[in-house]
């Protein structure tokens, strides 16, 4: 065989592997709204930047029927390439080759991928449509994930991780996209279950669909497992390409700086009449953060889980910051269990990779309740107070309303560590409500008084301009300044241009042990 033999032979075999598991079984997975593997890639990475490794492996199996099969790839493609011009690692596992089951050689691929990114300190994205382990391998398709699950624990904190959905993910498979940073998922064709609902008919007698165990919909909003709902596999990647953009590449580096063209002295005056007269009455802090950010972009993580406070990401004068507010418009604002373990991990992922925190304050309390103590809101709660002592990041708290008592403490407070603490006018930091307080402290003189109702109107008032107000807080320092709304955007500025250069120092220690 000649040279040219040789390499018309090498391209001959190239393209039968993007064939993968044959014409029938790529239109069938077109059939159901997804798109192939490499499709995927093609389109989640820059225009011909995707280099493929590993083409050529093939599962070593011969048990089972294993060794008469066609396993191009051993289904599951590796690779990297650029997204948005930077550095990314990616394994995209394809349904249409024995419905991407997951073998030893399968797994090889796919660590020898993430050693490559650890290596190299860039992005891990795992694209998982699969029908989990590979039965006929058996023991060495366990062991494949053991070695995955190990070398997400590896890569956590050091370099950003995300997993995203696209079919099937159910078994011990379900575990690695749990440790990764980010979980997208796409709606009505991917779901994620540690048993089936024929096991689970079998074992507790209940009918459940696929998607009423671990859709989407459920792992977004109920679960709080997933972080993105996607319509689509195209909506799905470029989310995932619009997230990267707020990243660093890694935990050395910082994210990119970005030219917006918004003027971070530009003032914010529709903010001077956002908070309502009456305390009880809601108002939208989606409109404080989309007034506050550069241009308004907000990219919000976890937006259906949760929704009593707000995560994500914007950008302030160009540069990346991670957002956590308060929502007033559900629950009063107020923390419970499933809040508290949402901004306790997005302030963990952000002080871990750099970036900045800022946080909108208005928040009544931890949320009261039989079902809520029973739930473990003392421990919840706690993992948000240990997220924020821990974070090193520079730290910005500004107080818009109500500040009362531990929820307070929680949400990035001076006692915390908040570099930086700013108060609108309008703001209440106290123990707890004035009500409240006055029908407390003031008990005996209410009840004895002639009118109680007009006793008790006075003492809520005195209770209100001795400590429901910033002005206590800033005499003694827990507040560092008292600012008009308007100015928000400039202040916050302003100090994170401050803070560029903080540096902190720790104890030195193993690891701490948050409440988990």
């Amino acid at each position: 065989m000649t040279n040219m033999e040789k390499i018309e032979r090498l391209r001959k075999n190239k393209e039968a592997l993007k064939i993968a598991g044959g014409p029938e079984a790529i239109e069938k997975q077109h059939k159901t709204g997804k798109l192939t593997a490499r499709e995927r890639l093609l389109a989640l990475f820059d225009d011909r930047s995707f280099v493929e490794i590993d083409a050529f492996v093939e599962s070593r199996a011969v048990d089972f029927g294993m060794l008469e099969k066609r396993v191009p790839g051993d289904g599951v493609v590796t690779g990297y390439g650029t997204i948005n011009g930077r550095l990314v690692y990616a394994a995209a596992q394809d349904f249409t080759v024995i419905g991407g089951s997951l073998g030893e050689m399968h797994a090889k691929k796919i660590t020898k991928v993430m050693d490559l990114a650890l290596k190299t300190g860039a992005p891990f994205i795992s694209l998982n449509d699969s029908g989990g382990a590979r039965i006929q391998e058996g023991l060495d398709a366990l062991s494949g994930y053991g070695d995955i699950f190990y070398r997400n624990t590896m890569a956590s904190g050091v370099i950003p991780q995300i997993s995203i959905i696209m079919g099937p993910c159910a078994g011990g498979a379900v575990y690695s996209p749990a440790i990764t940073d980010f979980i997208f998922m796409v709606d009505k064709t991917s779901y994620m279950c540690i048993t089936g609902p024929e096991v689970i008919k079998a074992v507790t007698g209940e009918n459940v669909t696929t998607q009423e165990l671990g859709g989407a919909y459920v792992h977004n909003a109920v679960s709080g497992v997933a972080h993105f709902l996607c319509e689509n596999d195209a909506e799905c990647l470029e989310q995932v390409r619009r997230l990267l953009s707020f990243l660093p590449d890694n935990n050395m580096t910082e994210a990119p700086v970005c030219e917006t063209g918004d003027d971070p002295n530009r003032m914010q005056y529709e903010l001077n009449a956002i908070i309502p007269d009456e305390p009880n009455r809601a108002y939208d802090m989606y409109e404080v953060i989309t007034s506050t950010v550069d241009n308004g972009e907000f990219f919000e993580i976890q937006k259906h889980f949760a929704p009593n406070i707000i995560v994500g990401y914007g950008r302030i004068n160009g540069r990346t910051v991670g957002i956590i507010a308060n929502q007033p418009k559900h629950m009063a604002g107020a923390l419970d269990v499933n809040s508290s373990d949402k901004a306790a991990r997005f302030v963990r992922f952000c002080d871990a990779f750099n970036i900045p925190l800022v946080t909108f304050t208005d928040v009544p309390a931890f949320l009261p309740g039989v079902g809520q103590e029973h739930s473990g809101i003392i421990r919840h709660g706690a993992k948000l107070l240990y997220a924020f002592s821990e974070a090193t990041v520079p730290k910005i708290n500004v107080i818009l309303r109500k500040a009362y008592g531990g929820a307070y403490i929680a949400m990035n407070s001076k006692t915390l560590g908040a570099d930086m603490v700013f108060a609108w006018p309008s703001a209440e930091i106290a123990v707890m409500g004035a009500e409240g307080a006055a029908n407390i402290i003031f008990r005996k003189e209410i009840k004895a008084a002639e009118d109680p109702e007009k006793v008790r109107k006075q003492k809520i008032e005195e209770y209100t301009e001795k400590f429901s107000n910033p002005y206590v807080a800033a005499k003694r320092g827990y507040v560092d300044d008292v600012i008009e709304p308007a100015t928000t955007r400039q202040r916050i500025a302003s100090a994170l241009e401050m803070l560029l250069t903080k540096r902190e120092v720790r104890p030195m220690k193993k690891h701490g042990n948050i409440p988990l």
